[in-house]
């Protein structure tokens, strides 16, 4: 939300220091842009260590499945 009235209030600045319509667009444009990557990798940097964890408890689930899975085939007598 805070982007979007920071687009908002860039447009109205353009369009009030004389800028034209269409450099308002394309710096509104550039903006948006800018803005949304900016918030990507803010986002990314947020959640970084949820990621981490998820990704190191998959990993133990896995390595734990495979230990199972390992000592069910020795247990089995033919």
């Amino acid at each position: 939300m805070i982007e979007f009235l920071f687009l908002l209030a860039f447009a109205f600045v353009l369009v009030f220091t004389g800028v034209s319509i269409v450099g308002m667009l394309f710096a509104v444009l550039i903006g948006f842009v800018v803005m949304a990557l900016a918030g990507m990798i803010g986002m990314m940097f947020k959640l970084l260590p949820w990621l981490i964890l998820i990704a190191v408890a998959v990993w133990l689930y896995k390595d734990r499945k495979g230990e199972q899975r390992h000592c069910r085939h020795y247990r089995r007598r033919p």
